[in-house]
């Protein structure tokens, strides 16, 4: 499908709740719409693990929710592209959002970039980050089991992560800096009536010390001024968890909308901005409530504001936009139409047989597929007494079945040494040899869609990439490039993608993605207590969500 060759109404940056919500209300409306998403859909919400606020919904997890919101965005007719808003030309009456796939042309524009979690500032937090400092519950809970936690924050969010920690960790000691939570009541009295809970209110957190672990913080009484120090009751290592809130992701919009002291863009209440057919949604606005239900109504709002404009806009630019697509309704048997992002069953959940992909995905994936250039070879380590290589092998087939593009092999890559971290995967050209992008372990979860675009940028014609940063890729130094991932990860994606597609453009680099839930030794040789984390030639060199620029200016340097 070629973007770039028309013009739609409008273009949602964004596929949060309020960019979903804004696609249904424009699609609705007979608008032709394109939403762009950089990573996976759903936004923040999709790692919450229990939604039971949102009215008319019992229970749901937040991909599920939005899931579903997709899915009515397509039924009336929405596009979707995977790709990352790199530039914005809001000049004229036609705007133009500079993309990683190319050059995107619309008459409105709804922005609902989101924000990224906020730092506190303590002394440490920096060091420890991903070596006892994480800010995601549901990504990095799991590497603290059996410790005790430091929870840092008083609002919903805080409450709600210190709940599904408790799950993993011995004891929680939340550390609010106000005299009482700022959520629900209810939230607030589960989270006291919770044994494994005990909350500190009016107090701060200043520094934590340690080695290769936090061992020791300094905590300050609000109230007195006092300051003491703390340890846990064993003596052991514990970890910190920050929920302070999100900072807006106002980077792309700074200099071209306005924003205020603290980020937040510059709008009215409906979201309209400074310039004629532009708005903004969702965690860019400032706002007293940030739920997913206010960034629904955010979405629908902005959709129904800009919905007046484009009706003028139309007329007054004398062109033709790209024609709506039909609103379908699926009879209740069929999965919603296909998109750029390959849905399919995590692995522990495949229920169709035992198969990993439904009949949908599968179509969906022979898509894809048929666009290939260049044959591949997917090269397969096994270990015979490793019950997750069955799983690989079983994967592997599967994708291998749908496409004369892609041949399965067993064994060890040409050219190349044989890994004692299996199972792996390696992409390589059509005689066998690697590309130097690896997989060790099975690539589910939130890690199928990195895993396939990875295979559709190794066999061609793959994701747009600019001459100047093809350039820089190919003028980096040989180096090996270790990620490590957790697969319920929501950051993680967006590193593996970037990372391989380095690897994949420049001979000399080489990464390697592993699940470190099957290698425990990797993740305490580099003592890594949160995802992703990038090393390289031996050494981890970043944490958390990365851009393809901004790994490329880390490794520059």
């Amino acid at each position: 499908m070629n973007f770039s060759d028309s013009i739609y109404d409008a273009v949602i940056i964004g596929a949060g709740p309020a960019g979903l919500s804004a696609a249904i209300y424009l699609s609705r409306a007979r608008f032709s719409v394109l939403v762009l998403e950089r990573e996976n859909i759903g936004g923040q919400i999709t790692i919450t693990d229990e939604v039971v606020n949102y009215p008319g919904v019992l229970h749901a997890s937040g991909k599920a929710l939005t899931e579903t919101m997709r899915q009515q965005a397509e039924n009336f007719g929405a596009e979707f592209l995977t790709a990352e808003a790199r530039e914005l030309d809001f000049t004229g009456t036609v705007k133009t959002i500079r993309t990683t796939r190319g050059d995107i042309r619309a008459l409105g524009v709804v922005v609902a970039a989101g924000a990224r979690p906020r730092a506190v500032g303590f002394k440490g937090e920096a060091e420890f980050r991903g070596r006892g400092v994480a800010y995601c519950a549901t990504c990095d809970g799991e590497f603290f089991t059996g410790k005790e936690l430091l929870v840092i924050g008083g609002g919903f969010s805080a409450c709600e992560e210190a709940i599904f920690l408790t799950r993993y960790a011995k004891k929680i000691t939340m550390l609010v800096r106000r005299d009482e939570f700022s959520c629900a009541q209810s939230v607030a009295e589960e989270v006291l009536a919770n044994p494994k809970i005990s909350v500190r209110f009016n107090t701060e957190l200043l520094e934590i010390r340690g080695n290769a672990a936090p061992e020791s913080a300094i905590l300050k009484n609000n109230k007195t001024g006092q300051t003491e120090e703390f340890r846990t009751e064993d003596g052991d290592s514990f970890g910190v968890f920050v929920f302070v809130g999100y900072a807006p992701a106002s980077d792309l919009i700074k200099d071209k909308i306005g924003i205020d002291k603290d980020g937040f863009a510059i709008c009215d209440e409906e979201g309209k901005t400074g310039i004629d057919g532009v708005y903004v949604a969702g965690d860019l606005r400032r706002k007293r409530l940030r739920q997913v239900v206010t960034a629904v109504a955010d979405g629908a709002t902005s959709a129904t504001a800009l919905e007046k404009y484009l009706s003028d806009a139309r007329k007054l630019a004398g062109i033709t936009t790209r024609a709506s697509r039909e609103i379908r309704k699926p009879a209740a048997h069929e999965k919603p139409p296909a998109t750029e992002s390959v849905p399919a069953k995590d692995s522990e959940n495949a229920d169709n047989d035992g198969k990993f992909f439904d009949e949908a995905a599968r179509a969906q994936l022979q898509g894809v597929f048929a666009r290939f250039e260049n044959k591949i070879v997917l090269a397969a380590e096994l270990d015979d007494s490793n019950a997750v290589s069955d799983e690989l092998k079983n994967f592997l087939e599967e994708i291998a079945e749908l496409s004369d593009k892609i041949e399965l092999r067993f064994g060890t890559p040409a050219g190349t040494d044989a890994t004692a971290l299996r199972p792996c995967v390696t992409i390589c050209d059509a005689d066998g040899k690697s590309r130097g992008a690896s997989f060790h372990g099975v690539p589910g979860g939130h890690e199928i869609n990195s895993f396939i675009i990875a295979l559709y940028n190794a066999a061609g014609p793959g994701q747009a990439l600019d001459d100047a940063t093809r350039e820089r890729i190919r003028a980096l130094a040989p180096r090996k490039i270790e990620v490590l991932v957790s697969l319920s990860c929501t950051q993680c994606p967006e590193v593996v993608v970037a990372t391989q597609r380095i690897a994949l453009e420049n001979p000399e680099i080489s990464t390697d993605v592993l699940d470190i839930a099957h290698f425990p030794a990797i993740r305490e040789r580099y003592n890594v207590m949160s995802v992703p984390a990038i090393a390289v030639n031996g050494k981890i060199i970043a944490f958390g969500k990365k851009s393809l620029p901004q790994i490329l200016e880390i490794l520059e340097h």
